[in-house]
């Protein structure tokens, strides 16, 4: 807890936004390895961001796994059941995606090749972030989550 607020709830932030903004530095660094520099040096970029996104995505989902025993009492088990597998399944597929496109940091054939795998595995790190936000969202504004840590009256 941190000012009365649940730690999850802060941390989560981070990998929602990095969520949305790696397929957009995929794209500019693309762009950037073909006009600019060199594909793998540009390639850099979105590996950092991923590589931060893996990071804060396991330290939500720690914060998450924490305050579990608190939230289960206010929301339906199925939702936060629903939550924590979608949560384990962005890890998987985050991981998954950082370890290939890290591959993409090469500068021959198989770099390039890598490089257009991370791109499109950069999509699918999207669906799972969004579906992770989506639940997460379930709880707090549908299922009233934030209930638990409510001072009682």
């Amino acid at each position: 807890m941190l000012n009365n607020l649940p730690l999850h709830a802060l941390i989560v932030h981070m990998p929602i936004a990095l969520t949305v903004l790696v397929p957009i530095f995929v794209v500019l660094a693309l762009l950037l390895g073909r006009r600019y520099m060199k594909p793998n040096h540009a390639w850099a970029l979105p590996v950092g961001m991923l590589a931060l996104l893996m990071a804060s995505a396991f330290a939500a989902n720690e914060t998450g796994e924490d305050q579990e025993d608190k939230v289960e009492r206010v929301v339906p088990e199925s939702a936060l059941e629903a939550h924590e597998e979608a949560a384990e399944l962005f890890l998987l597929v985050t991981g998954g995606v950082l370890v290939l496109a890290a591959g993409g940091l090469m500068s021959n054939r198989l770099g390039s090749t890598l490089r257009v795998v991370g791109a499109v595995g950069s999509l699918a790190v999207l669906a799972a972030g969004w579906n992770v936000g989506h639940s997460g969202g379930a709880l707090v504004y549908q299922h009233n989550a934030g209930a638990a840590y409510s001072p009682q009256k």
